[in-house]
């Protein structure tokens, strides 16, 4: 029968660490994987838990020459689908941005029980460093002492995040960040034909995250948000209004452009030659794209970072919006 690999070729190296635990009959109790946002770490956890609960193979220690899962058996499907009996999985739930204490004492007080097919019991957390603190303590009992033939594995895009009582009893596994041509490659076998190129330029190496986007709006929204940006620095767009339509309308993905057009003028701005040989008070007034500008520039771009990552909070979208469209134009 013909074994399973995670599908992306920037995760086969850290399949492969895994693979050789289990057939050498050194599963760990519990793994952290280090995944960059949108690489694939949920899916390379997913497969994890169909390495020890598929059914292809005679239970007991696994022979050396066994490789990944199968992805075909009942386990290997039930597994692949969040269905499996004895696979939990912890995420926040609906809108919190935390995985709250409740659902982890629920998740170990399960993963204490007796396996439902005589196998494995696998639990994924993902992502971890979404724990908060009382979370974190309740699931240190359980990586302290766990279970036979128990597995926890924690996925985690920003491990520093998390206790280092936690990560200090994990196995850590590192995915590599994939390049460029491999994200291409993948994104056309998963999606078909697309300027892909384009999309990853403005989220970055993510070609899981890119996957779920549609190319030709994502292009015609960066030209459409890049345009405009350059309109209020000019002085011939209002912020209010803008800032209005945008907090209603991909935000997310509009900060990441507002990101990248921010980094762009300061990278412009670090090549241009400097203006005044003087540093004196108001010596020389700086234009528009002088390289004196960067600083204000600097503290625009903390400005997009520190909104995106509040997006989640119950703040006025549109107020924090407008303030920092506004520094643009000052």
């Amino acid at each position: 029968m013909s074994e399973r690999s995670p599908g992306a070729p920037w995760l086969d190296e850290a399949a492969a660490s895994l693979t050789a635990a289990h057939a050498a009959g050194r599963t760990p109790h519990a793994v952290l994987i280090q995944a960059p946002q949108g690489t694939g770490g949920g899916s390379l956890a997913i497969w994890a838990a169909q390495l020890v609960l598929c059914t292809a193979r005679p239970a007991g220690p696994p022979p050396s020459s066994r490789g990944g899962p199968c992805g075909v058996c009942p386990g290997c499907r039930r597994a692949a689908e969040g269905g499996h009996p004895d696979l939990l999985i912890a995420r926040p739930i609906e809108d919190s941005q935390q995985i709250r204490i409740e659902q982890i004492r629920e998740l170990c007080a399960e993963l204490a029980l007796t396996s439902h097919q005589g196998g494995y019991r696998v639990a994924i957390i993902d992502p971890a460093d979404t724990l908060n603190r009382f979370a974190a303590n309740a699931l240190l009992k359980t990586l302290e002492e766990p279970g036979l033939r128990t597995l926890l594995v924690l996925v985690a895009s920003q491990p520093s995040r998390l206790p280092a009582t936690l990560t200090s009893r994990c196995q850590r596994i590192r995915v590599r960040p994939p390049r460029r041509a491999e994200s291409l490659a993948w994104l056309e076998r998963e999606r078909g034909p697309g300027d892909w190129d384009a999309v990853l330029d403005v989220i970055g190496e993510a070609p899981m995250a890119a996957a779920a986007l549609d190319p030709e709006a994502v292009g015609r929204l960066r030209a459409e948000t890049c345009q405009t940006l350059e309109q209020i620095r000019s002085g011939t767009a209002d912020p209010v209004p803008t800032a209005e339509r945008w907090s209603r309308s991909e935000l997310a993905l509009r900060l990441t452009c507002l990101e990248n057009w921010l980094t762009e003028c300061i990278r412009r701005g670090l090549a241009a030659p400097r203006q005044a040989s003087e540093l004196r008070a108001n010596a020389h007034p700086a234009p528009a794209d002088s390289v004196m500008n960067t600083q204000a520039l600097f503290r625009a771009l903390d400005g997009a970072r520190g909104l995106k990552a509040a997006l989640t909070a119950p703040i006025n979208r549109s107020l924090a919006l407008e303030s920092l469209l506004r520094s643009l134009r000052e």
